[in-house]
Formats: C-alpha cells, sequence, structure tokens
C-alpha cells in the first residue's frame, strides 16, 4: 500500500520545480509587460475630452497666473500651449522607455534593437492616439502632435540603445512609484472633494501590482 503513495510524492517532486519556473517567468512576463499596456492606456484616457485644451486650461490658466500675476493674456495661453506640448514629450518618452525595458529584461533583446523596436511602438501609438482624437469631438488630430511625440519617443530610445538602459530602469521604477503614490494621493484628494476619481481607481491598483511583480521577480533573480 505504500509503494501508490511514494510514487505519488515522486512525481510530485518531479513537477514541483518546472511549476516553479513556470510561476517565477509568469511573475517576471507581467512584471514587465504590465507597466507599458498601463501607460497606453493612461495616454488613450488622455486623449477624451476630459483633457481638452478648454478643460486644462480651466486648472493650468489660474494656476500660471498665481504663479506669473504680471503675464499678460497670450503669455498665459502660450505657456499653457507649451505646457500640453511638454507633456506630448513627456507621455513618449516614458512610453518608449517602458516598452525598452520590457523588452530587454523580459525578451533578453539588445539594447540597440530593443531601442527602435519600443521607438516603433510609440510612434505606431501616437498615430493612433491622433485618429482617436479625431473621433472625439472636443479634439482635433495633430500630425505635427505625432512628430512631438516620436521626439520623445526618441529621446529614451537614444538615451537606452546607446548605454542607457540603467537610466531608463530606473525612470521606470520612478515613474511607477509615482503613479502609484500620487495616483492615491489624488484619489485621497478627489475623494476628500467629492469628486470622481475616474480611471485612477484601475492605474493606481495596476501600477501598485507592477511594483510588486517587480519586487517579487527581482528577488527570484
Amino acid at each position: 500500500m505504500q509503494e501508490p503513495v511514494e510514487a505519488e510524492i515522486s512525481r510530485s517532486s518531479r513537477i514541483s520545480p518546472s511549476t516553479g519556473r513556470l510561476y517565477h517567468s509568469d511573475v517576471k512576463r507581467l512584471a514587465f509587460w504590465l507597466p507599458p499596456l498601463l501607460w497606453m492606456a493612461t495616454i488613450a484616457w488622455f486623449s477624451t475630452a476630459e483633457f481638452s485644451a478648454d478643460n486644462t486650461g480651466t486648472v493650468l490658466t489660474p494656476l500660471f497666473r498665481w504663479l506669473l500675476p504680471h503675464a499678460t493674456e497670450p503669455q498665459l495661453a502660450a505657456l499653457h500651449a507649451l505646457t500640453r506640448k511638454a507633456a506630448h514629450v513627456t507621455e513618449y518618452a516614458i512610453l518608449c522607455a517602458l516598452w525598452f525595458v520590457a523588452l530587454t529584461r523580459e525578451r533578453g533583446l539588445s539594447r540597440q534593437r530593443a531601442a527602435w523596436m519600443a521607438l516603433l511602438v510609440a510612434i505606431g501609438w501616437a498615430v493612433l492616439d491622433e485618429l482617436h482624437q479625431a473621433l472625439v469631438p472636443s479634439r482635433t488630430a495633430s500630425a505635427m502632435d505625432v512628430g512631438i511625440d516620436t521626439l520623445g519617443a526618441l529621446v529614451a530610445a537614444a538615451v537606452g540603445g546607446y548605454g542607457g538602459g540603467r537610466v531608463l530602469e530606473v525612470a521606470a521604477a520612478v515613474f511607477l512609484w509615482t503613479a502609484a503614490a500620487g495616483g492615491a494621493l489624488v484619489i485621497a484628494i478627489d475623494l476628500a472633494s467629492g469628486v470622481s476619481a475616474g480611471v485612477l481607481w484601475l492605474t493606481v491598483p495596476a501600477a501598485g501590482v507592477a511594483l510588486a511583480l517587480r519586487r517579487r521577480a527581482a528577488a527570484r533573480t
């Protein structure tokens, strides 16, 4: 009667290591693929009517007026437009950096190849993003914005592809911590103000999960 039990124990011990490796592989995969996919969804959210120039102007223009009380209305308008364009550069630099980290750390691609692939993904998403904006009544599609997005992605690709891979990894980690901690703070403020936090209810937990998965994957490396 003991032989079947011993055989089952032996079989379980043989299966367990492979199961552990599979689990570790899945955790590592999620840790690196989730952040860029999460950021792509966030960029899509930025393309909705909620972030139109009129809406961001109601927040940024009073802020700029308070910071620069002697600025004229045309100067404030120019600063608002410049801030929006700077956001484009930042969004796509982050997107390219996150894809670069995923492609080098999870797929094992060379820095140069990963940089080119991350750049192409970012450009493709920029084009799709502008096409999406063309369908939103309060937004407009702009080829110039695609160029600005590409510039941001190109900077990140150049840094990663030519020796700055560690810089992008640190930047990706900082971004996730900012998304998790900063987003949680914004949710708390929104709740206190009686305002809906919207997509932050999705992005903040996702950023926290990505951080936990990256930590677990690093611990098992």
